[in-house]
């Protein structure tokens, strides 16, 4: 059945947008392409939403060891833990989305742990930087958050997309306009007992209606024992209060344990919650507040003693979607003493050193700022 979504605009007037499917299936891969997040990294790991680097599109897969290329997958990208994710693109009126795209994708995830090497991989993401007029040792190192000169860190990113694929620990996710009922329930067994191989849907449905064109993700699969039985493998552990602050206090020392709690404290009761993170090495907690059917996540405190700010997934949301909005808070943030954010991390996830909210007066003005981003939304 088509559906419908409709906008407030300025002024109180309601738009109406119909649920229109794609005219052809490669509009959504170019889309999925342009924008990854579609693939809605924020409902696969609300603690620490998914990002995604595309390495290749229409990757080839060997039928066997140094075979021809007999079959090409949708896409590759790969997630800032290093997790090969192979996306595949179906629109819901292909009747191969029901039970032959499954087939289909498994095919893929076994030749290509069996015959992909790591030399091919970073060889196709150079091809496309070079495509894009893009460095590739500057996109991983922004990537990963990691310094343009170090080398090393970007090294032990390729190491751990290596030693990801050989074990077989990556994720599989297959996009349409529609999952059907079919798809979803092979999806959501396949994610129940597939370990370490993390298998997904995303329905990404189109809005249309006076020049005006709507996208809205869902995640669809991740049944809470999938999670639960998932949140503890080798790549990951479920970090808690109790562990968090061991980990922070043991690596940061009591001060910035302290301001972390306090953080914490003040977040408590403002917040719909908080959550904690999976990180394999680092631990997490992130304020979350839903206002109107919307998580949004506020920041993320790190046992390795930063706040990130997350402005890449508010620019997602209103009411910061609206740049404007974005750099007030910038603002805020770079009126405490010892921070100075430049004007381009609107649109990233920059850190602020627990060290400096050490300090009372600073610690006070962060906190003001995040009371007036949680009234801009409430407002909103």
């Amino acid at each position: 059945m088509t559906g419908k979504i409709y906008l407030v605009q300025k002024g109180g007037t309601l738009q109406s947008m119909t649920e229109r499917p794609y005219a052809q299936e490669v509009l959504l891969q170019e889309l999925i392409a342009e924008y990854p997040d579609l693939l809605a990294g924020d409902q696969i790991d609300e603690a620490a939403p998914r990002r995604w680097l595309l390495m290749s599109r229409e990757v080839k897969v060997p039928g066997e060891e140094g075979g021809p290329r007999l079959m090409s997958l949708d896409h590759l990208f790969l997630d800032q833990d290093a997790i090969p994710t192979l996306i595949e693109v179906k629109r819901s009126s292909d009747t191969r989305i029901r039970r032959e795209v499954v087939g289909q994708m498994l095919d893929y995830a076994a030749h290509a742990v069996a015959y992909w090497s790591i030399q091919s991989i970073r060889a196709w993401f150079e091809a496309l930087c070079e495509s894009q007029g893009e460095d590739p040792a500057q996109l991983v190192a922004q990537f990963i958050e990691a310094e343009v000169e170090d080398d090393a860190d970007v090294e032990t990113f390729w190491s751990q997309v290596k030693t990801n694929l050989k074990a077989g620990r990556i994720r599989l996710i297959f996009v349409a306009d529609e999952i059907p009922q079919e798809l979803r329930r092979v999806v959501e067994f396949l994610n129940r007992f597939m370990d370490p191989v993390e298998v997904l849907a995303v329905e990404v449905k189109q809005y249309v209606g006076q020049g005006l064109q709507t996208l809205v993700p869902r995640v669809i699969g991740q049944t809470s024992e999938a999670q639960k039985k998932k949140s503890g493998g080798a790549r990951s552990r479920q970090w808690d209060e109790p562990s968090f602050f061991q980990d922070l206090e043991t690596r940061r020392g009591p001060d910035e344990a302290a301001t972390a709690r306090a953080i914490l404290e003040w977040a408590r009761p403002k917040m719909t919650q908080v959550g904690w993170g999976r990180g394999s090495t680092r631990g997490s907690f992130v304020p979350i507040l839903n206002h109107e059917a919307a998580d949004h996540q506020l920041f993320a405190v790190w046992t390795n003693g930063v706040v990130e700010i997350y402005f890449y997934w508010y620019q997602r949301k209103r009411p910061f979607d609206a740049e404007e909005k974005r750099r007030e808070l910038l603002s805020h943030l770079n009126a405490i003493e010892g921070v100075s954010l430049l004007d381009e991390v609107i649109a990233r996830r920059p850190s602020i050193p627990l060290a400096i909210l050490k300090d009372e007066a600073a610690l006070k003005q962060f906190l003001q700022a995040f009371d007036w981003v949680i009234q801009e939304i409430q407002v909103t």
